[in-house]
């Protein structure tokens, strides 16, 4: 079975679409940006960090949730360490 498979739905990434700059009637307000990591979970960006210690710590992970997105908090802090963030 293909990791795809276990998906249902279809799914795209950047290597499945051209962006080509050019003049378009749709306005920024009208496009939906939503989406959907499980059935039960969904951002309003799709922007989702990196678990790395030299990226994701306490201060992206509240404001990348505070603009729709998701932090992935590193593994190298303790759980105490991890709770006074």
């Amino acid at each position: 079975m293909q990791f795809a498979d276990l998906l249902g739905a279809e799914a795209l990434t950047f290597d499945d679409v051209l962006l080509v700059p050019g003049y378009a009637e749709t306005l920024p307000s009208e496009v939906d940006l939503c989406s959907r990591l499980h059935e039960k979970l969904s951002l309003s960006i799709p922007v989702l960090s990196a678990a790395m210690d030299t990226v994701t710590e306490a201060r992206l992970a509240i404001a990348l949730a505070r603009q729709g997105g998701m932090g992935v908090i590193h593994r190298n802090l303790d759980p105490a360490d991890q709770a006074a963030e």
